[in-house]
């Protein structure tokens, strides 16, 4: 029988803040009891996680804007909950609107809200997410994709602090701390005139780089067993035990869609389990992580197969491979798993 790694039975949940009395802000709130991160820690102990929960521990209490940078799912709403909940403001809202979610035309009306008749359809005055947030958090995910017509418009409101709803002329003044959020390169952006540079310096005031799930393997296993716990409980499952070649498997895949991807692996994997032991499709993960390399990342193997038979083996240190490729030593270490490249058998060659 292959060794197994025991589940972690107990998980712990987070508290969030009282919700507030006026009506549309309960209204908000119960649309969003559903969310999927309300109860939800920051599970992980690497040092890359590590870093990033001493950034967040520096700025909570400050009321600084925060830029948060990171691929898709990663987790970056669970960080901007994390800065909202050790703030001065956590007894406040915690707003949260996805500006890639919603069409283009719709934004500036869920921003700053509407007056009765302010387009077709506005049947009613409606608040927008700024006054929602008043006092609080506005986390504003996957900035990038707001319309350059819209930025003055949120560039305003953040130094200002004032905005009119559509169709109004009254001014409303809050106080709003704001989080943001994108996976897009801004300065890319800026350099190809798609997002305003001084909205960008507005943002920037303190950036964090959320680490991809390939930076930080060793938090794998913890995840496992903390998604394979809450999914396990929710199903009436009593899973105790994960194969340690299945979780082998599970670490060493390619999670392309970081943290969500995981998850929804892992609520597969309880849906299929029907005794006590954790039923991982492994075939499943090497056809989803592991596709026929490409010419590029044949080409890439190679030159890296180069470098490394020119340093004798060596990585890091001066002559190394990553010196001799201008690479991060992690960055040429994850180029390398991810690639299937072993410096043993290219050090002597």
């Amino acid at each position: 029988m292959a060794a197994a790694v025991p589940v972690i039975n107990e998980f712990a949940g987070t508290d969030f803040c009282d919700a507030g009395a006026i009506d549309q802000e309960r209204v908000y709130l119960e649309s969003e009891i559903g969310s999927e991160y309300k109860f939800e820690d920051i599970v992980g102990n690497s040092a890359p996680l590590r870093h990033v929960l001493d950034q967040v521990a520096i700025v909570a209490p400050t009321g600084s804007t925060v830029l948060l940078h990171g691929e898709t799912g990663t987790g970056k709403e669970l960080v901007a909950r994390a800065i909202h909940n050790l703030s001065p403001r956590c007894e406040r809202n915690f707003v949260r609107l996805n500006c890639a979610a919603i069409p283009s035309g719709l934004v500036e009306s869920e921003l700053f809200g509407h007056e009765r008749g302010a387009f077709t359809g506005a049947l009613m005055q409606k608040q927008g997410r700024f006054e929602l947030a008043d006092r609080g958090t506005l986390f504003l995910d996957e900035i990038g994709d707001i319309t350059l017509d819209l930025q003055p418009k949120l560039l305003r409101a953040l130094q200002e602090h004032e905005f009119e709803r559509l169709g109004s002329t009254k001014t409303i003044r809050v106080d709003v701390r704001l989080i943001a959020a994108t996976h897009r390169n801004l300065g890319e952006m800026i350099r190809n005139n798609q997002f305003r540079e001084d909205l960008f310096y507005r943002l920037n005031v303190f950036p964090i780089e959320i680490p991809p799930l390939r930076e930080r393997q060793e938090d794998i296993p913890l995840l496992v067993h903390y998604f394979a716990s809450r999914h396990a409980l929710e199903m009436q499952k009593r899973i105790k035990f994960i194969p340690k070649h299945a979780m082998e498997a599970i670490v060493n895949a390619d999670w392309l869609g970081n943290i969500r991807e995981l998850k929804n692996f892992i609520a597969r994997c309880v849906i299929l389990t029907q005794g006590q032991e954790l039923k991982v499709p492994r075939a499943e993960l090497r056809r989803s992580f592991e596709p026929a390399p490409s010419t590029f990342e044949h080409a890439e193997r190679q030159v890296i197969i180069d470098a490394l038979i020119a340093a004798s083996g060596r990585i890091a240190g001066k002559g190394g491979a990553a010196e001799r490729l201008g690479l991060k030593r992690t960055t040429l270490q994850n180029k390398m798993r991810k690639l299937n490249i072993s410096r043993a058998q290219h050090s002597e060659q």
